[in-house]
């Protein structure tokens, strides 16, 4: 049998999924269809995507191997379109709150009355009575407290992570659809995967005091000769031959005459001398420019 790792092992072959999900989170969970075996059709307001507008190559890279179209759902030719697609569609993919779904006849009871066997997987904000709540990838990052300064986040988590909760229920919904007739309804919500990954700093492992948010003196990012070293020499193993190395004994961690130590031992070695140290005695670490 093929592992999941195998790229001939194609989960959503046969599925046929439609979108209707602009900017990030729908055309990322979209993508991960596309590269799970999925048929992908994606219907665009005669506007388009406004990240095709504000970056044409993040546009581009998401939409790879999906059909578009352009429709105007708000015309009686526009939802005609629409429709005749939903027919032969498994699980229509969708981003917009409760009440823009309703003006368009989408909401949940009208599409399951008219298409019995599809599937919704409806993306939100956050779930429930929240869902017409506005927000964005900032806002749910700091309700989940992810945001812990006045700088920006380096990547958009809550959409990343929202897509791929989104694509993990495409494949719930097809599951579901092989032990009961008929499509379900599954929502997942930004904050929802904001919350899912803020759980490490929830229960204080990235906090400053927790082992891998500084107070492990093996799992730092420290200064060095011509740039920036990431340790992360975490298990008892790596920690001692990093403390071999650098002459630190004996290697107690957590202890701040050890960060200090290890700072100065690595303050004063190249990034080539680094990564050879790494290379050669087995300690995991990766040099970064300055």
């Amino acid at each position: 049998m093929p592992s999941p790792a195998d790229s001939s092992f194609l989960p959503l072959d046969g599925v046929r999924v439609l979108s209707l999900a602009l900017n990030l989170p729908g055309p990322a969970a979209l993508l991960r269809c596309r590269t799970m075996g999925a048929t992908c059709l994606k219907l665009e307001p005669p506007g388009g995507d406004p990240m095709g507008l504000y970056n044409r190559p993040a546009y581009t890279a998401l939409h790879e191997g999906v059909e578009i179209r352009t429709v105007d759902l708000k015309t009686e030719a526009g939802q005609q379109q629409l429709h005749a697609e939903l027919a032969s569609t498994d699980v229509l993919l969708t981003s917009f709150r409760p009440s823009a779904l309703r003006k368009l006849g989408l909401d949940w009871p009208a599409l399951q009355a008219r298409h019995p066997a599809l599937s919704q997987v409806a993306i939100v904000g956050a779930p429930g009575e929240r869902a017409e709540e506005p927000g964005h990838d900032l806002t749910y990052l700091a309700e989940s407290g992810l945001v812990t300064g006045t700088e920006l986040p380096p990547t958009l988590y809550a959409d990343m992570g929202g897509a791929l909760l989104a694509s993990e229920a495409v494949l719930k919904a097809m599951l579901q659809q092989t032990r009961q007739r008929g499509g379900v309804y599954l929502e997942v919500a930004l904050n929802a995967s904001a919350d899912w990954l803020a759980l490490p700093r929830t229960w204080g492992l990235t906090k400053p005091e927790g082992a891998v948010g500084g107070a492990h003196a093996g799992y730092r990012v420290y200064p060095c000769a011509d740039g920036r070293v990431a340790v992360a020499a975490l298990e008892p193993h790596f920690a001692a031959r990093l403390c071999e190395v650098a002459g630190v004994t004996p290697p107690d961690m957590m202890a701040p005459a050890t960060h200090a130590a290890l700072a100065t031992w690595l303050a004063t070695r190249t990034r080539t001398e680094l990564e050879a140290m790494g290379r050669e005695r087995d300690v995991p670490l990766l040099t970064l420019a300055g």
